[in-house]
């Protein structure tokens, strides 16, 4: 089940115990789709605590980060934004709502468009995307500390290429 110099985790337990109930069942894809899911829920505390440092949660820091690395103007339609972070148009609007009393964001009518409207970043959310932006990565670079440089490559290329695989399966696009 696992390489002899290789501690085990939580996960590899977990298949022991399916192993010992359900012999039959092959529980390979635990090994991967497992410890993704465990890693997301190990490292989401601290990756919501940096953005709460910045007086954030991680729905707003999405829509700050969305608008910031668009690019100047730093403008998207609240199309394009719900679009973009899968979330509904509701769920968005609440987000704007703080986001805007919180002086990050104006809504603004769109100038090419009269009839609908764009969401553009303040100087104020520029900088304050760019800095938890930043923490958040310093954050989460120290979780890989415990991988070499190649070993971070390996596991980052492989990820994106069974992610490619189940995008371009709920898309209906060949990857």
């Amino acid at each position: 089940m696992q390489n002899e110099n290789a501690k085990s985790d939580h996960v590899d337990r977990l298949r022991a115990q399916w192993d010992h109930e359900l012999p039959d069942l092959d529980t390979e894809p635990m090994t991967i789709l497992g410890r993704a899911y465990r890693l997301s829920n190990l490292v989401r505390p601290s990756i919501e605590e940096t953005f709460a440092s910045f007086g954030l949660d991680r729905g707003e820091f999405d829509v700050l980060s969305t608008l910031r690395r668009s690019g100047p103007p730093y403008r998207l339609t609240p199309t394009d934004l719900y679009t973009l972070l899968m979330i509904s148009s509701g769920g968005l609007t609440h987000r704007l709502d703080r986001l805007q009393k919180a002086g990050l964001i104006l809504r603004e009518r769109s100038a090419s468009d009269g009839r609908s409207s764009v969401v553009g970043l303040t100087e104020k959310g520029i900088a304050l995307a760019e800095s938890a932006f930043r923490a958040d990565m310093a954050s989460e670079a120290r979780y890989l500390e415990g991988l070499e440089p190649d070993e971070r490559a390996a596991l980052a290329a492989l990820l994106r290429k069974l992610l490619v695989s189940l995008e371009s399966e709920q898309t209906g696009n060949p990857a």
